[in-house]
């Protein structure tokens, strides 16, 4: 097991939730310390993909921790240096535009802020319907920004959805393991 403290964050793209939790598991089996997060409105939202309570208890059994789920319980993850490595994922438009504008009103941007002041490195995983469109200009001010990865992305429906971007989670553990050598996982566009 590697001993990097690896924080989980989750945001609100609800339909990729099962990819991403299948994602967190392959994590867990690599790292001893996985600290999950999630946004307020994954944390209490419920929708048609599911409850957030369910959400709430799968992200606790999967890591053994309790999720940190507002901005009190976050905080401490810089000046503490709780974490070696940030994972953002779903990583949604929303949140993408609020590090880009460096806007820390949740739960997750609170925490991408404290951990990226230590300069150690956060990682995106994208779920935008707006990632060709209006987020475009948000991606890539995060592209240009020290301590940003990408997990590879590509689109996901570009005939249904002609601007919607979508990590490929089967990178994600690959991307973590660049990511702490303080490199970019080749290729990024899918």
């Amino acid at each position: 097991m590697r001993k990097e403290r690896i924080g989980f964050a989750v945001c609100g793209s609800f339909c990729t939730h099962e990819k991403v939790l299948k994602a967190l598991q392959e994590l867990v089996e690599q790292y001893e310390t996985v600290i999950p997060i999630a946004s307020e409105t994954s944390a209490f939202t419920d929708t048609r993909f599911g409850t957030s309570d369910d959400l709430l208890d799968r992200l606790e059994e999967l890591t053994g921790r309790e999720v940190l789920c507002d901005i009190p319980s976050v905080e401490p993850i810089g000046p503490k240096g709780l974490l070696d490595l940030l994972v953002i994922a779903p990583a949604t438009g929303n949140t993408i535009a609020k590090l880009a504008a460096g806007i820390t009103d949740t739960s997750v941007t609170m925490a991408a802020k404290a951990h990226l002041r230590n300069g150690r490195p956060v990682v995106i995983a994208m779920a935008s319907n707006d990632g060709l469109s209006a987020g475009a200009k948000n991606i890539g001010e995060l592209l240009v920004r020290k301590n940003y990865f990408f997990v590879p992305f590509g689109q996901d429906s570009p005939l249904m959805k002609p601007c919607s971007l979508m990590a490929d989670l089967t990178k994600l553990p690959a991307t973590v393991d660049a990511a702490l050598r303080g490199e970019q996982l080749q290729p990024l566009l899918l």
